[in-house]
């Protein structure tokens, strides 16, 4: 765990960093800009997340007793946390520095927070599948068509005159909610079944192991 954190901490400071750089873009609020930064950010987190999720292999609470099942879990979704947080602070330092209306800024922070979250998840559980090309194209594609909801959503409801955003149920319902429950339910599913698998496949190595060496005749 400790290694993790202090993987992370190099791509949350050059993040912080680049975001100074945004103080000298002077453009209102579009949705070009909106979703250009979005996808900036989803970029970020899949990168933090390829960067991370080599580490929820390692056994983060090989002390508190839990089953390998839940201790493999408990160490994805630290990876998930930490892909989340890192990808907010950055979100944070980014939308201020583009001068966001304070609700754009949410908008924008519920977004990349949204996508980070079931990306990473989506990750660390392909990963454990199918390997890390598996695992990066999922995330990539989940982030895609995330962001493609948010797009559409822009495009029929657009933008305040001040930049701010309009809230819509209907239209919020329509583009955006369908496709935060799919994201959500693949990366938590793809989460779980794939801790399910990796513990189920290490418990039968283990037994095969011991099984024969049990065989073995006795010298």
């Amino acid at each position: 765990m400790g290694r993790a954190v202090v993987a992370v901490v190099p791509f949350v400071v050059g993040g912080l960093v680049a975001s100074t750089a945004l103080l000298a873009v002077s453009s209102p609020t579009t949705t070009t800009l909106f979703l250009v930064h979005l996808a900036a950010l989803v970029g970020f987190a899949l990168v933090v997340a390829v960067r991370l999720s080599g580490f929820a292999d390692a056994d983060w609470f090989g002390w508190t007793g839990w089953s390998p099942f839940v201790a493999a879990l408990a160490s994805g979704v630290g990876v998930v946390f930490l892909v989340t947080g890192s990808t907010a602070l950055v979100t944070l330092a980014s939308s201020a520095a583009l001068r966001m209306p304070p609700s754009t800024q949410f908008l924008q922070l519920l977004s990349a927070l949204d996508i980070a979250w079931a990306m990473s998840a989506l990750m660390v559980g392909l990963g454990r599948l199918g390997g890390r090309r598996l695992a990066v194209g999922g995330g990539l594609l989940l982030g895609v068509v995330c962001v493609w909801s948010i797009g559409a959503y822009l495009a029929a409801v657009g933008f305040g005159p001040d930049g701010a955003w309009i809230v819509d149920g209907d239209a919020l319902v329509r583009y955006v909610i369908p496709f935060d429950v799919m994201a959500a339910v693949a990366g938590s599913g793809a989460l779980v079944v794939g801790t399910w698998r990796a513990t189920r496949q290490e418990v039968g190595g283990d037994g095969g192991r011991e099984a024969s060496e049990q065989a073995r005749p006795q010298s």
